[in-house]
């Protein structure tokens, strides 16, 4: 979360990547860092212990919600 706002405060598109379960810490960090507006790409939990298919699956996810946060208007 850290990375992301500081090169969204350089002004660099970014897409940060969470799991469901770190949602609410991704939430509690953005406010306290003053990025509210940064809004994270979610994926299903969790990821080390997943098969192939899984991954995919989470790749999915986040290609679709990176491509239309990256591709917002700034």
């Amino acid at each position: 979360m850290h990375d992301g706002i500081e090169l969204e405060a350089l002004g660099r598109p970014t897409a940060v990547i969470v799991t469901t379960e770190f949602v609410s810490e991704c939430i509690t960090q953005r406010a306290a860092l003053g990025m509210v507006g940064l809004e994270p790409v979610v994926i299903d939990h969790p990821l080390s212990s997943v098969t192939d298919d899984e991954i995919r699956h989470r790749a999915r996810q986040a290609a679709a919600q990176v491509k239309r946060l990256l591709l917002l208007p700034r």
